[in-house]
């Protein structure tokens, strides 16, 4: 509490008085009304029975176990490996890629730092942001058609003679991980810049100048400074990636079915809201607890990723 009010007395003496109520208050109303109270919701809902209308709030409106049990076991008592298993597959599908965009941003990020200078730096910046003016459903449905059996991919390859005939690239989930990379691309990006851009081009050039090859520099002086900002992208991305709902929907194959589906079908196809709150919360945990383990894996705290 202390922490807190040094912080409002400090942006206060800086922004005015005024402008620390406002954001005090908007912070508090973000975090209360739209983040607390609908979890809380989300979680009562999700320890109920899916009673008829008529009976919320009888005699019958118990808290129960049945939903998480559900996920557990199914309705036959043995172990429910078609749900666990999709679950399963959508944090590892997340994971994939959260690491392709790691692989592609940090390059990007780090020129941008510290080689891009002027009139290349800001068309860089905007030819990353531009194309996110774009509704993410439109463009999750120009992928679909990017990789469809008469996109553009398959029209290139056949011309150049790389394959004889069209090569299903939505069954073989090469649209769906290619959008959903492209999709967070920015969420990796910006963490990144902002944690390499504090590191001192200095260190670098003294790094080479002692015989450092390029791989070892960035190793060895560049990845340290870069790491709370790969957690920082990292984490973002990962959520999202698990929590995404329309790129599944558009461009995943029939064999592809992602967890989120799963909540939205109990959502809405089985009218059954206490049991898709229960799945959404099974994620949620399964989320968190994974991303504070590989924090604790690479030995980043909160607070580095804060900054």
């Amino acid at each position: 509490m202390t922490a807190i009010q040094d912080l409002f007395k400090t942006f206060a003496g800086k922004h005015g008085l005024g402008a620390a109520c406002f954001i005090c208050i908007a912070v508090l109303f973000w975090g209360i009304f739209l983040i607390i109270l609908p979890q809380l919701a989300m979680l009562d809902y999700s320890f109920r029975f899916n009673l008829p209308a008529a009976q919320v709030g009888g005699v019958n409106d118990v808290y129960t176990l049945d939903n998480y049990a559900y996920f557990f076991q199914g309705n036959d008592s043995t172990v429910n490996t078609l749900d666990m298993g999709i679950l399963v597959r959508t944090l590892v599908a997340a994971l994939f890629v959260t690491f392709i965009d790691i692989l592609l941003c940090y390059p990007i990020a780090f020129i941008l730092a510290h080689s891009a200078k002027g009139v290349a730096a800001r068309m860089m910046i905007i030819g990353l942001i531009v194309p996110f003016w774009v509704n993410e459903i439109l463009r999750a449905f120009a992928f679909r058609v990017l990789f469809g059996s008469t996109g553009l991919i398959n029209g290139v390859g056949m011309s150049m003679g790389l394959w004889d005939q069209p090569v299903d690239f939505i069954r073989a989930d090469v649209a769906l991980y290619s959008g959903l990379t492209y999709a967070y691309i920015l969420l990796m990006v910006f963490p990144i810049f902002n944690a390499v851009e504090a590191l001192d081009r200095n260190q670098i050039e003294a790094a080479r100048d002692m015989g450092a090859s390029w791989w070892r520099v960035h190793w060895r002086v560049v990845l340290p400074i870069a790491k709370p900002g790969i957690a920082s992208g990292a984490t973002m991305v990962f959520m999202l990636t698990a929590g995404a709902l329309a790129a599944p929907q558009i461009l995943g194959g029939p064999s592809s079915l992602w967890f989120t589906q799963l909540i939205y079908q109990w959502f809405n196809e089985s009218a059954n809201w206490q049991r898709g709150s229960a799945y959404a919360v099974v994620l949620l945990i399964v989320c968190i607890s994974f991303v504070l383990m590989m924090m604790r894996v690479f030995k980043v705290s909160i607070g580095e990723i804060g900054r």
